[in-house]
């Protein structure tokens, strides 16, 4: 009977679960850790089904980032995960850490084993963002945007990708501007909306679906504990996050998780993570400043992120777990 009853719980757990979130991955990966900290999380994710990564696109236009990203998936178990790469985009230096891509073992082997060399081997990242939606169910696929607003800008530009967006996507969870910076008497210029104004303007104005974004002032208040990346990553003799973490800016210091907070809103949305501010309407101003109108009607497609004090602890800490579980499937 014992038998009988745990086999029906079990049973009825898995017709409980969820279906997995249908993600693509917009990154500029390279340009600071928290990048990997967010592709970390999502495979993590993908290992309890809890996400089914569809594609990495990519905005940083330098071809290591696209072998980096391979060996990330390929080390998680994930190696055919499409990846698509921007044309001339806005950002075309080496970044400090996708030299990863490239390091070898004593014996010539690669340190991080993957196929893609370069992101010259790698599709346009709109064509395949195309392909990608059409084959989903309507309103199935979740965008989460932590890069520049260049491909997806782009997507927009196509009357058939714009199409496509307003028909497959459900929501983008974007980590860009600043929201609640009023505290530090300044109006912060976003690194993500200063390095393609003209993007970001034209994706807050006319993007097809309801956008939820993650501000600067989100990942500085979550920020991730140095201590973490001295001490708990050594249960392999090389972990991605550790290397790229002391390539990109030596601890001690706490690295602010703006990217994971807009994947951990894109996936888990109903976990009481966040709080989400009134509906309105973002606005990007010429110098990169980023408005928020809310709207009278209530009808506004735009949202911020808002975390409590309460809120931020938790967020830290499912980042830090997710992010520095070990890589293997077993």
């Amino acid at each position: 009977m014992k038998l009988i009853l745990s086999t029906l719980f079990f049973a009825l757990c898995g017709l409980m679960q969820a279906a997995p979130v249908k993600l693509i991955f917009d990154t500029d990966m390279g340009n600071d850790v928290d990048d990997l900290m967010a592709l970390c999380m999502i495979h993590q994710l993908q290992k309890r089904g809890t996400v089914e990564l569809l594609a990495v696109t990519i905005t940083k236009d330098h071809p290591q980032a696209a072998a980096f990203v391979d060996a990330v998936n390929t080390l998680y178990g994930y190696p055919d995960t499409p990846i698509g790469v921007v044309r001339d985009g806005a950002a075309k230096e080496a970044g400090k850490f996708n030299i990863l891509a490239d390091e070898k073992n004593a014996d010539g082997s690669l340190r991080y084993p993957h196929d893609l060399m370069s992101g010259a081997d790698a599709p346009e990242a709109v064509g395949l963002i195309k392909r990608i939606l059409a084959d989903q169910p309507d309103g199935s696929v979740v965008i989460a945007q932590v890069g520049f607003f260049t491909n997806l800008a782009r997507l927009l530009d196509d009357p058939e990708g714009k199409a496509l967006a307003a028909k497959k996507v459900k929501v983008l969870s974007i980590m860009a501007g600043a929201f609640e910076t009023v505290q530090w008497n300044t109006r912060h210029l976003e690194y993500n909306v200063k390095l393609d104004v003209p993007a970001a303007q034209k994706l807050a104005k006319n993007w097809p679906t309801p956008m939820v974004w993650s501000g600067y002032e989100i990942g500085v208040a979550a920020a991730f504990p140095h201590v973490v990346i001295e001490q708990d990553l050594d249960y392999m003799p090389h972990h991605p996050l550790k290397e790229a973490y002391y390539l990109y800016n030596p601890p001690p210091h706490d690295r602010p998780t703006w990217d994971p907070t807009a994947v951990l809103y894109a996936v888990l949305p109903d976990r009481g993570y966040f709080d989400l501010s009134p509906p309105g309407n973002v606005e990007v101003e010429d110098d990169a400043a980023t408005w928020f109108r809310p709207s009278k009607d209530g009808r506004g497609k735009h949202r911020f992120l808002v975390m409590s004090p309460e809120q931020t602890a938790r967020v830290r800490e499912v980042i830090v777990q997710l992010s520095c579980a070990p890589p293997s499937r077993q």
